[in-house]
C-alpha cells in the first residue's frame, strides 16, 4: 500500500476536502503533475481543469478547480483555488459561460499582452471543458 500524505483543497468560500491521499493529479500552469508521499516541495500556479485524488480508503474525488495555486511542502499538498467544485456539479453549460466571458475579455483586449493572457485562459477552459464527467 502506498504512503498517504494529508491534501486540502481550499475555495474562497469553504475548505472542500481535507483528506490523506494516495495521490493527487494537479492541472498545474507548467502542464499536470501528481503529487506522491515525500514529494519534493515547491509552489507553482493551477490552470482550469481537473483534479484527481485517489484517497487512502480507495476512494476516488474529482474536482473542477479554475485557477490558483498548489503548495507542496512536508506536510503536504495544498491547493488554494480561486473557484473549486465537485466535478459532478459541474456543467458543460456553466462552463460554457466562463468560456464566452474569455472570448468576450480576449476580443475586447486592448493591449497584445493582455490578449494574450486571455486567449491562453480561453484556451485552458475550452481544454478543461474536454476534462468534464460525461
Amino acid at each position: 500500500m502506498a504512503d498517504s500524505f494529508k491534501f486540502e483543497l481550499v475555495s474562497p468560500e469553504k475548505l472542500l476536502l481535507s483528506e490523506d491521499a494516495n495521490s493527487v493529479v494537479v492541472p498545474g500552469n507548467e502542464g499536470e503533475f501528481t503529487v506522491m508521499s515525500n514529494h519534493a516541495p515547491f509552489m507553482t500556479t493551477l490552470k482550469p481543469g481537473m483534479v484527481t485524488a485517489k484517497l487512502s480508503g480507495g476512494e476516488e474525488k474529482k474536482l473542477f478547480v479554475r485557477g490558483g495555486f498548489a503548495d507542496v511542502n512536508e506536510n503536504g499538498l495544498t491547493l488554494l483555488a480561486e473557484h473549486a467544485e465537485p466535478a459532478d456539479n459541474m456543467t458543460a453549460s456553466q462552463l460554457d459561460e466562463h468560456i464566452e466571458a474569455a472570448r468576450k475579455r480576449m476580443d475586447d483586449a486592448e493591449h497584445d499582452d493582455t490578449r494574450f493572457k486571455a486567449e491562453e485562459y480561453l484556451s485552458q477552459l475550452l481544454h478543461a471543458k474536454t476534462q468534464l464527467p460525461a
